[in-house]
């Protein structure tokens, strides 16, 4: 059998126990920690968190702590967060040196579970969302002061070490105590808050479980109290009261409440054995006078040892065996090291392995003991260190209270004697009191008099000095200035005389450069105003052109036998006429304008060149005259003229082609050609730059209003001629129209109704469903126009019967004949926009027209129907049954023509969403193409929709323009002139 080297072997035997202890150890610390930080409703046991402070002794730091404890429900159970933030605060007081720093990285954890129970408005939620503040603020304190141990106990000595005799940094830490304190008090107040003391809730697990933790901040304040009044007492004796005012008002705020939170905590039943609270005096210390610093008692908390029992749970490991006495403890294992060191063999040292455990054992058991003796040591000797620090304090104002009542006793004996003393001698002392007093008041008046000579001779001397001395300092001073005033007045004197010799140079310079200037101005002017001239009659000449080629287009659609004219009558034609005679007598005005201003321009103009060349040396700034003629007003009659013009021809046109009376239609058509072109003749003239232009235009003026005269007469005898046949003719057409129009209408639903057959035999899936749903809209709208056309008809009929009195229908059509002709033309427009909506509907269900074209045709129907409602409003009678039935049936047309544009888009997305690219099958080279041609359509698109909103712009300005001349909505007016 092999055997191993002696070295060797207790190197491994080492490193196992080493292993095996440390496995132990963090196996112990689990179950302790376990069971400090439960999930029960009762406060943690000082045993098991006693357990883990001897380990971050034994381990000289934290990292197993947190390494266990974070594994724990902290975030799912609020009484085990409650616990673990008890359990901290423990360990950051009592643990090693090393566990503060070791937690500062956990200071981020601490406010999110504070934040997350925050939530929780009831149970422990406010509390842990406190008490993880107060931790975080107690690890910020300690990293800002290092200085300060966990247990915050430090001598006064080194309490000045830490301000290091600098009033900023004792300003500094009173700050941050403030701070602390304050957290404190915010964790006292909501847990008291929480419970019912009128219930004794002190005596339930549950409010222990939340009473505990006040323990360890009863510490902490009363060493930050102590420690705040102190440094207090420094800063007022090194800084003025007005800066600490803050500091004073924070303090009495922070003392009123400490002292109720130890009020509190005194009278709980559950305290008594766990701790002495001290108790604040009843009034703060005043800072501001020095000497009450000696009156100053600092609070001591005492923790009185505690016999805990086993309580049916055996405890984790022997801190103390009582079986063996210490000593033989140690001098047993002692002697096993001795005798395994000093021989044997092999199998000596395999014997002996179970002892090896036993004093391995032993050894940690002795070194926690060892521990936990250092701990009560040091606990001791800091409690009696601060009850010294407590009675010398006591002993020191004892002494001085001592001495104070001695000295008083002293004063009081001599002032006894002194008395017994004056007593026996009165008689004799008064006698010669009398003569002293005599002496006394005789030698008095003497020094009296010496003294005040001698006063009076010592500030006469005293003036004298002072005078002397001011005598030699303003002589000094004088003479510094005088110094001073001649050096300034010569540089003064050299600076003139530069100034002059510049002034000279630059008076030379200036009158060079204003004789330039002006010249410069001078030829500046001329040129602008003949700049000026030349741009406004190139923009006269501009306007002169396109007036030109709107009356020439309007000759041009004349001579067309193709192209009808403007819908209109002759009386409207009369009107045009006078417009167009008005803008003439404009343009005439304008032109005279212009004329003028153009003789008197050049000879100002003249004048001025004169003027400069007389006086060009004395007033170089001359300039000549500054005006151009005035062709703004000459531009602005110019369009309105053509304008007029053109419509009036196209009108002309119009009524000429309409006229039964082919004669006076023809004198018409040709005197309206005349007007076209003696038009021109003015309008070429106006753009002629020969000396006899003013006679060519006065001429042109005179025979285009002849011109205008000759197309009011013709106008006049058209109107005439028509009016008898139109009004006969008006009754019969109104019957007609309205007539197509229900014709048109009942068509158009049955091809509707046929299109939706077909399309329910032919078609199936989406394009069945789109067509379906786009045909029944376009069938309710039918039906809704279709009672309105009835309520319409109704209401005419009440019209008719009520106003036309012994007259038959055609008579009162005739005598109204405006509100007839809009009549009329509304029930064309309800035709046409009927056939519009059906052809519009073929074309969308097969798929020839998009979804867009519905909806124009639906809202021009709509607008049909408003444009019939007017029309049978005009003469109806406000409370009328049959017009609140045709305003309903307008209302209906409303819904139905919303529900096809509804239908329409809806349908649209449908087919949209049914066709939708599956992008996920795509390269990037295919997306990159795509997102191109998509971005270029956009862009397609964009410009088409604003070229197109123009155009419709356009559109409706003509129809609207159009329409109140022919369409006789006027007949308002009429009826209030009637």
């Amino acid at each position: 059998m092999s055997t191993l080297p002696l070295p060797k072997a207790l190197t491994q035997r080492r490193t196992n126990s080493l292993d095996q202890e440390k496995e132990n150890f963090e196996k112990s610390q689990a179950i302790s920690i376990s069971k400090a930080v439960n999930s029960q409703e009762c406060p943690v046991k000082e045993k098991h968190v006693r357990s883990t402070i001897i380990g971050t002794f034994h381990e000289k730091g934290a990292h197993t702590f947190w390494s266990i404890v974070l594994k724990l429900p902290l975030q799912e159970n609020p009484i085990v967060c409650w616990k673990f933030c008890h359990v901290v605060h423990k360990l950051l007081r009592e643990g090693y040196h090393r566990v503060i720093p070791d937690s500062l990285r956990y200071r981020q954890t601490f406010l999110e579970f504070g934040k997350l129970w925050g939530l929780l408005k009831e149970g422990y939620g406010k509390l842990i969302q406190c008490y993880c503040r107060l931790i975080v603020a107690k690890l910020n304190f300690h990293y800002r002061n290092p200085k300060f141990p966990g247990n915050l106990v430090v001598s006064d000595d080194a309490l000045d070490d830490i301000g290091e005799g600098d009033v900023n940094v004792f300003f500094q830490v009173t700050c941050e105590m403030f701070d602390y304190m304050d957290e404190i008090l915010a964790l006292q107040q909501a847990v008291f808050g929480s419970l019912d003391m009128a219930r004794s809730n002190s005596m339930t697990n549950s409010g222990q479980c939340r009473l505990a933790p006040l323990i360890p901040c009863i510490q902490d304040s009363s060493q930050l109290y102590d420690y705040i009044v102190k440094v207090l007492f420094k800063l007022h004796a090194a800084l003025p009261a007005d800066t600490l005012a803050g500091h004073r008002e924070r303090f009495l705020k922070q003392f009123k409440l400490l002292q109720q939170f130890y009020l509190s905590s005194v009278n709980l039943q559950y305290f008594k054995h766990l701790i002495q609270v001290p108790l604040l005096p009843e009034n703060p210390p005043n800072f501001l006078v020095a000497s009450d610093l000696s009156s100053h008692v600092s609070p001591v908390v005492i923790l009185p040892p505690q016999n805990e029992t086993p309580e049916n749970e055996p405890v984790d490991a022997t801190l103390v065996d009582t079986s063996i006495p210490q000593s033989e403890k140690f001098d047993q294992v002692i002697g096993h090291l001795v005798m395994f060191g000093s021989g044997g063999d092999v199998s000596d040292l395999n014997s002996t392995e179970s002892d090896d455990s036993e004093k391995d054992r032993l050894i940690a058991q002795l070194m926690r003991e060892n521990c936990e003796l250092r701990m009560e040591l040091q606990r001791v000797r800091v409690e009696d260190q601060r009850a010294m620090d407590d009675l010398r304090r006591q002993l020191a104002a004892m002494d001085s209270q001592l001495a104070e009542h001695e000295r008083t006793i002293r004063d009081l004996g001599q002032e006894k004697e002194v008395l017994q003393t004056t007593a026996t001698t009165g008689c004799e002392a008064t006698k010669k009191a009398e003569e002293l007093e005599k002496k006394a008041k005789a030698n008095e008046e003497k020094f009296h008099k010496m003294k005040e000579v001698y006063n009076k001779l010592r500030e006469e001397h005293i003036g004298l000095l002072r005078a002397k001395a001011d005598i030699e300092k303003q002589f000094t001073s004088v003479k510094t200035v005088a110094e001073n005033a001649e050096k300034v007045r010569q540089s003064l004197e050299e600076r003139l005389k530069e100034v002059e010799t510049e002034l000279a140079r630059g008076k030379e310079e200036h009158e060079a450069v204003v004789s330039a200037l002006g010249a410069s101005h001078s030829q500046f002017q001329q040129e602008l105003r003949t700049r000026e001239a030349s741009n406004l009659f190139r923009i006269l000449v501009g306007v002169i052109h396109e007036a030109e080629a709107i009356v020439g287009n309007s000759l041009e659609e004349l001579d067309r036998p193709g192209r009808h004219g403007y819908m209109g009558t002759p009386e409207s034609l009369l009107q045009l006429s006078l417009i167009t005679s008005q803008a003439l007598d404009r343009l005439n005005g304008g032109f005279e304008k212009f004329s003028k201003d153009s003789q008197v321009g050049v000879i100002h103009e003249a004048e001025a060149i004169v003027g400069n060349s007389l006086e060009e040396l004395d007033r170089p700034g001359r300039h000549g005259y500054m005006g151009t003629p005035d062709v703004e007003d000459l531009i602005q009659s110019v369009c309105p003229l053509a304008h007029s013009t053109s419509q009036l021809i196209g009108t002309g046109k119009g009524v000429s082609e309409v006229s039964p009376n082919i004669e006076l239609g023809e004198e018409l058509a040709l005197t309206c050609r005349n007007l076209g072109q003696r038009a021109l003749v003015l309008l070429k003239s106006l753009r002629s730059e020969g000396d006899s232009r003013a006679d060519e235009v006065r001429s042109a003026t005179e025979a285009l209003q002849k011109s205008l005269e000759a197309v009011s007469a013709s106008s006049r005898a058209l109107s005439t001629s028509l009016g008898e046949a139109d009004t006969r003719k008006l009754g019969d057409m109104v019957e007609e129209e309205l007539s197509q129009m229900d014709k048109a209408i009942e068509e158009a639903a049955k091809r509707i109704q046929d299109m939706l057959e077909k399309s329910r035999e032919g078609d199936s899936g989406i394009k069945l469903e789109v067509n379906s749903k786009i045909l029944d809209a376009c069938t309710g709208i039918m039906q809704a126009i279709r009672e309105l056309v009835k309520s319409s008809k109704h209401l005419q009929e009440e019209i008719v019967g009520k106003e036309k009195g012994s007259a038959s229908k055609k008579e009162f059509y005739s005598r109204n004949h405006r509100w007839t002709e809009g009549l009329i033309s509304a029930a064309k427009v309800v035709g046409i926009g009927a056939n519009f909506l059906v052809d519009a509907a073929d074309k969308v269900v097969g798929g020839r027209a998009k979804f867009e074209e519905l909806v124009v045709a639906s809202l021009e129907i709509a607008g049909a129907t408003a444009q019939l409602v007017v029309a049978s409003k005009v003469k109806a009678a406000r409370g009328s049954e049959r017009l609140s039935a045709l305003s309903k049936a307008s209302r209906g047309v409303s819904e139905a023509t919303g529900n096809v544009v509804a239908t329409a888009k809806a349908c649209a997305q449908m087919v949209e969403d049914s066709e939708v690219l599956d992008f996920s099958r795509l390269t990037l080279h295919q997306a990159k193409r795509l997102e191109m041609d998509s971005q270029v359509r956009v862009l397609e698109l964009e410009s088409s929709l604003q070229k197109e909103r123009v155009q419709l712009a356009g559109l409706r300005k003509r129809h609207y323009h159009l329409a109140g001349a022919s369409e006789g909505w006027d007949v308002r007016e009429e009826n209030g002139t009637a």
